[in-house]
């Protein structure tokens, strides 16, 4: 069971389900395999988020709560910037018919 009112990310998973999460290649090779995709010769992405509606391999593989990321502490830098309540977090959310929450 998760803490979601202390992290209300643990139950949510909507930036995970929302858009293609790429990054420089080399922040591949801290993922285990099967985790990312190449895109182009300097570009990867998280699998399952190059898709015309994403989903996060990562996604609800971690033992945190029903939405915990696998890799979460090697989690590729777009998914660090996300914050929670930011626009990013908003339009996912929104996406998916979910209320806005404050920033924290």
């Amino acid at each position: 069971m998760s803490d979601s009112s202390s992290n209300p990310c643990l139950d949510c998973g909507a930036c995970c389900m929302s858009f293609r999460v790429s990054f420089y290649w080399a922040e591949a090779l801290q993922l285990p395999e099967g985790l990312s995709e190449q895109l182009t010769p300097h570009l990867a992405c998280m699998a399952g988020t190059n898709a015309s509606s994403p989903r996060c391999a990562a996604l609800g593989r971690g033992t945190a709560g029903p939405m915990a990321c696998a890799v979460y502490d090697s989690r590729p830098s777009p998914c660090r910037e996300v914050e929670i309540g930011d626009d990013k977090c908003t339009r996912a959310r929104a996406r998916h018919g979910l209320a806005p929450l404050a920033l924290l």
